[in-house]
């Protein structure tokens, strides 16, 4: 069975029925055959962390008689990604898609044991750069801050920017829809993709690579894969739109007395700021708390004097520093407790409280239990208190603390308790789960499903839409080599 760190080790399963039953010799004989000698990964230690994610919560189990790959496949081109995939679909061999193995949901290790990682790590090439039009081709592999780099030495900048910008993928941010903080400004991963290019299950090359910001010439192909983790296609190249970078940034940090403070100041902050409002991020004082006392040396002190109940970070970026910050200087009259980052040194010092909280909570130990959900900003409030009641009322170990992207309605609520706890865990997920029914939330607002959230898909979807998902699944993956398991519930 399917098995995560924090629960139970890994057990011994059998291969599911009907799939192919070649041992790992056999495979590995076979992509050698295929595959370059770079495209095959065969260090025992480096295998095994491609078959457990970056928090050791999921590892994929291993089976008996030779059934689990002693092997990575990494190729170095499309037309490598198509013939493993036209092997992997003829004999029936489970693919897991890889990228930076950076998600929290599982979604990019095996879940049986039986499945090939194919990661994309070779494929890092920048294709072209759209000087004019700020669009910039790149295979699967690049990783998110060298992109960032190559379009800020060129003037522009990446829609998309994450604490883990320095391993993951472009092409896991686009498989996973990925967020961030600066969504608020440029809109979603999705928004910004003009071309796509995948592999689909039976080794088909999909070329969509044109970047073109009006074309209806059809259904939009691309928007079915990105965000489908994985299970319709193996993501090999993209072209994004890149806006033009900012030539001033200010950070202001707030600390505030109340949620009601946080959501009148954020309506403020929209009035004020208008069209250089480029983040809006929140956090509570358990968060702030929790990262002073577990990393004092990211953090050694408070950024604004005492102990409030709630602090919200905005940033504004425009074209003209002086018009920038008179803006800002009039969003900030009236507040008492605050402070103005002066120079990139502050504002990176700000940014970094922000940052590290969900680094700190892993640097803490114990056991962690990270939600990302979205609902009204409005509910944020609520919500957390509703899960820190509960939760207290089975354990006086354990804490609750919420932060997040209080701009674009995505609050991440993280649970801890000094060891793995399942009362704890029941008690968070029954809170969480019944209050993101009664108001129509989403289980995942930027960290995909993966295996994790998939028994939960029914929260925020209709039956009719998840049979239709389905049927897309068994029409593009009739054999469902493509990271099963994943995403769509299994019927039993």
């Amino acid at each position: 069975m399917w098995s995560t760190a924090a629960r139970c080790s890994a057990v011994r399963t059998a291969p599911r029925r009907g799939l192919a039953t070649l041992t790992s010799s056999e495979l590995e004989k076979d992509f050698a055959a295929m595959l370059p000698e770079a495209a095959l990964q065969r260090d025992p230690s480096t295998v095994e962390g491609h078959r457990m994610d970056w928090l050791k919560q999921f590892e994929g189990p291993v089976l008996d008689n030779d059934r689990t790959p002693k092997f990575v496949l990494r190729p170095g081109s499309t037309e490598e990604v198509s013939e493993i995939l036209k092997y992997c679909h003829k004999h029936e061999v489970p693919v897991v898609p890889q990228g930076g193995n950076t998600g929290l949901v599982g979604g990019s290790v095996p879940k049986r044991g039986d499945e090939v990682v194919l990661n994309l790590a070779r494929m890092n090439k920048v294709l072209d750069f759209d000087d004019v039009g700020g669009v910039i081709s790149c295979q699967a592999g690049c990783i998110l801050a060298d992109l960032e780099s190559y379009a800020s030495a060129r003037g522009y900048l990446m829609p998309l920017d994450l604490g883990a910008s320095g391993s993951c993928q472009i092409g896991g941010n686009l498989a996973t829809n990925a967020g961030g903080i600066r969504l608020v400004r440029y809109g979603s991963l999705r928004s910004n993709v003009l071309g796509l290019e995948a592999v689909l299950a039976d080794g088909t090359v999909l070329d969509m690579m044109n970047t073109l910001r009006k074309d209806n010439t059809g259904y939009d192909l691309k928007q079915l894969l990105v965000g489908s983790e994985g299970t319709l296609g193996v993501i090999t190249g993209a072209a994004i739109i890149t806006p033009p970078k900012p030539v001033a940034r200010q950070v202001a940090l707030l600390a505030l007395d109340s949620f009601d403070e946080v959501l009148s100041t954020l309506q403020k902050a929209r009035s004020c700021l208008g069209e250089v409002l480029s983040a809006a991020e929140f956090w509570d004082s358990p968060s702030l708390n929790m990262l002073l006392d577990t990393m004092p040396e990211v953090v050694s002190s408070r950024p604004i004097e005492g102990d409030h109940p709630f602090y919200l970070l905005i940033e504004a970026a425009g074209s003209d520093a002086e018009h920038d910050m008179a803006k800002l200087e009039r969003f900030l009259d009236g507040f008492e407790h605050g402070v103005l980052a002066m120079d990139e040194s502050q504002v990176a010092s700000l940014w970094s409280i922000r940052e590290n909280l969900p680094v700190a909570l892993q640097h803490r130990g114990g056991r962690t239990y990270k939600y990302d959900v979205s609902i009204p900003s409005s509910l944020f409030d609520e919500l957390t208190n509703l899960i820190r009641k509960r939760v207290a009322s089975v354990s006086e170990d354990a804490f609750v603390m919420q932060y997040g992207h209080i701009g674009d309605g995505n609050v991440h609520v993280n649970g801890w308790s000094p060891a793995f706890d399942q009362d704890v865990l029941d008690a968070l997920e029954d809170e969480l789960y019944a209050f993101l029914t009664k108001h129509r939330g989403s289980i995942s607002a930027e960290h995909g499903i993966g295996v994790l959230k998939a028994k939960k898909m029914h929260i925020s979807n209709t039956e009719s839409s998840l049979a239709l998902m389905r049927s897309i699944k068994n029409l593009l993956d009739p054999k469902n080599i493509l990271n099963p398991g994943k995403v769509l519930p299994e019927q039993a």
